[in-house]
């Protein structure tokens, strides 16, 4: 066991001070508070003020409560919101991972940002041919805007940046822009060659902008060059190449592979049981896979053309797994409570288990992870891992089997179970009740285990008196 937890811990301590990793974790954290912000926007526009009839379902409280949509002019507000946080989250990510970055590499102030999202723009098409936009018929045949033309006529380009671009689509592309324009910076910062000196007398603040203008210039160059490369060479821009070689391939593989999800929980329950933050060491993987999932989820469930289930395409996703896999804190423990309230014998078992109950509701389970404790514990150790396993394998068939509705909002990870179940999946009542069902099946699994670990706790008594 000694021997197995020092390898984890050697694996935990590399993940932890590698710079890349911690990057990403931190970009997602310190973006958090605008996804949650749109999600709210979701919440209002589609689920609280909507009033959206399919398939004789009602699809939100307007249904039921016509007076609300009285509220429905502020609908526009709530739909920019959205359109500014989850509809642009690559832009977000790109500037807090180039912030990270830059930050890592010694630079100070906020430049290391503003670097990272211009080189995103240089790679970033912003103009397109409108007379090549496609028009769908109404026999559901397409054409392209060029077709209804006169012979000879045209139309202006027109400018912008696809929401394509912008959204979650985009993420892997900022991610990596983000981190590769930072780094080529960092070594052209450290070109004394490459350094404009300024006299004493020029203000500190003026003098290290003419002190980073080259390295800066040559930075932008390198990226648009390389766009401009990976243009020629395929016919394709950057994002469209990352999103098709590396994105697409990786939600496949991983972000809609149950057996893959069941791995990455079984490596997190294993970190946490030799006492390393399970869930930090996996978060730069988790959320830049499973986050784009749950997007491509939101956009569906906020589309125009929606028109049922069908329609959102992946059960897996990030708060998916949040609400199978980590309700009441990793490895479920707020199970084991319950389990303790109502099969534990031992006064001291009780007593964590009040301590950590209020804790517990809100997904924080250091005080019966640590107290109790489940850390080098080998026999607590094996449903803490079965269980959110359990957990997961349960909650995706009942989505495949429409019991439960898809996860279409991201919710905060300190909602507490039930209810993080409801809004999750869109104010649907089949998510709360399926997030019961688990947690039911969950305290039943940790019940022997627990029965079995006082039956130790009573025999080491025994020996020490």
């Amino acid at each position: 066991m000694d021997a197995f937890a020092d390898k984890l811990g050697r694996v935990g301590a590399w993940c932890g001070q590698n710079k890349y990793l911690s990057a990403i974790k931190n970009a997602f954290q310190n973006f958090m508070p605008a996804t949650i912000a749109g999600a709210i926007g979701v919440l209002w526009t589609n689920v609280l003020i909507n009033d959206n009839v399919v398939n004789g379902a009602p699809q939100g409280l307007g249904s039921l409560l016509p007076i609300v949509m009285k509220l429905e002019p502020l609908n526009a507000i709530f739909s920019a919101i959205q359109f500014a946080t989850i509809s642009c989250i690559s832009i977000g990510i790109v500037i807090l991972v180039a912030q990270e970055i830059g930050e890592m590499n010694g630079e100070t102030g906020v430049f290391s940002a503003v670097l990272g999202f211009v080189s995103w723009m240089v790679v970033t098409p912003n103009t397109y041919s409108l007379s090549g936009q496609t028009v769908t018929l109404a026999d559901h045949t397409t054409k392209t805007v060029a077709d209804f033309l006169p012979q000879g006529a045209s139309v202006a380009d027109f400018g912008g940046i696809s929401s394509s671009y912008t959204g979650a689509t985009g993420l892997f592309t900022a991610l990596i822009i983000g981190i590769v324009a930072l780094e080529i910076f960092g070594l052209l910062r450290k070109m004394e060659v490459l350094k404009i000196k300024m006299p004493e007398q020029v203000p500190p603040g003026v003098a290290k902008s003419f002190e980073v203008l080259i390295p800066a210039f040559l930075t932008v160059v390198a990226i648009g060059g390389i766009g401009f490369i990976v243009h020629s060479l395929t016919g394709n821009y950057v994002n469209d190449l990352i999103y098709t070689l590396v994105q697409e391939p990786l939600g496949r593989v991983i972000g809609n592979n149950l057996l893959a999800v069941l791995l990455l929980f079984v490596v997190i329950s294993l970190f946490w049981l030799v006492g390393i933050h399970g869930n930090n060491m996996v978060e730069a993987v988790n959320q830049s896979i499973f986050r784009p999932l749950l997007y491509a989820n939101t956009a569906a469930y906020t589309s125009a053309n929606y028109s049922g289930q069908q329609d959102i395409p992946n059960i897996l996703n990030l708060t998916m797994l949040e609400m199978f896999g980590k309700w009441g804190g990793s490895g479920l423990t707020l199970s084991l409570v319950i389990a303790i309230f109502i099969f534990g014998k031992r006064e001291d078992n009780r007593a964590i288990a009040t301590l950590s109950v209020v804790p517990g509701l809100f997904n924080i389970n250091e005080t019966v992870t640590f107290g109790l404790p489940i850390v080098l514990n080998p026999i607590l150790g094996i449903p803490f891992i079965l269980a959110p396993c359990l957990s997961i394998t349960i909650g995706y068939f009942l989505t495949m089997i429409g019991f439960c509705p898809k996860v279409v909002l991201e919710v905060p990870w300190t909602m507490p179970p039930l209810l993080m179940g409801f809004l999750a999946t869109g104010g649907n009542i089949m998510g709360a009740i399926s997030q019961l069902i688990v947690i039911v099946i969950c305290v039943i699994v940790y019940a022997p285990f627990l029965m079995a670990y006082e039956k130790y706790q009573n025999k080491q008594s025994q020996k020490v008196s």
